[in-house]
Order: structure tokens, then sequence, then C-alpha cells
């Protein structure tokens, strides 16, 4: 799997936790492992910039994901995972460290960046949270993933609680 994490920031960030954690979601979703991911870690002005041209509104927000070929993960077992560039996701830590600040279970920005790069995933994949139910199979996947992830590694402690909304 190719995954490129690019910094533009000027925040220091665990940018191989998010490597990690973004391979993780991708081979439990069963995407091929040659589809290709971008990472994008910006600051609050440039992801506001980016949150009215996309969005048409204010203010910067956590998570943004711009999906390419529009892959899914396979229906069934026996289906072959889909090939091709999932697309970009574009973090901010800026906002990841007040939501962390501000969630009820309180975690670092790096936790909060590795919940949302799940989350961006997801998104990639088709995934929403528009809908009561669409919200419930999306925040449960990302709980699930997260969690794996950080029981693979020995990281205990409460995960971090959804804040993207």
């Amino acid at each position: 799997m190719s995954i490129d994490v690019n910094n533009e920031s000027g925040t220091e960030v665990d940018e191989r936790a998010i490597l990690d954690i973004a391979r993780y979601a991708l081979t439990r979703m069963r995407i091929h492992p040659l589809s290709e991911l971008s990472v994008i870690v910006i600051d609050e002005d440039a992801m506001e910039q980016l949150h009215i041209q996309w969005m048409d509104l204010p203010g910067p927000t956590d998570v943004m994901s711009f999906p390419m070929d529009e892959l899914r993960p396979p229906a069934k077992d026996e289906e072959e995972p889909p090939q091709g560039l999932l697309g970009d996701i574009v973090l901010c830590p800026e906002v990841a460290k007040k939501q962390g600040e501000e969630a009820p279970t309180q975690h670092s920005m790096d936790e909060e960046l590795q919940l949302l790069t799940v989350h961006g995933v997801l998104h990639l994949l088709g995934y929403d949270h528009e809908e009561p139910d669409e919200k419930a199979e999306m925040f449960g996947l990302q709980a699930a993933i997260v969690d794996g992830w950080r029981a693979e590694r020995g990281i205990t402690g409460p995960s971090p609680a959804p804040t993207v909304s």
C-alpha cells in the first residue's frame, strides 16, 4: 500500500502513527495492497480556505477527504479487493488539539489525528454520517478500527471518543 504523509502545518505530529493507522484501516477494510493514499497535514488558515472552497462553511475543520477513484470495500469475502487511487485526507493538528482537549475522554492531539485519519479513510471509502443509521455504522466501524490498532500496539487506556461531527 502506498501512503504518503506530508506535514505542511509547521506543527510536529506523529507521522509514523498516521501512516500506520491508515495502513491498518485500509487493510482491515480489505482495500487492495497496491492502492494509493495521500495524507496532508495543514495549518488552520489553509484548512479554513479548503473548508470555505469545498464546503462553503466558515472556519477551519478537523478533517476533509477528497476521493479519487471512489473505491469501496468488497461486499463479500471472496471478492477481489479494489485497487486504485483512494484520494487525499487533509488533517489540521490545531483543530485536533482543541478537540482532544475538549473531548469527554481527554486525549492528545496525536490520538485525535489517528482517529481523524480513520474517519477520513472511511469517508474515502463511501461512508458518511448524515443520517443516524449511517452515523452509527460509520462511528462503530471507526471505533473498532482504532481499538484494534491500539490493541495490536499494546496501547492501554480509553480510546479517544469520536469528536468529529
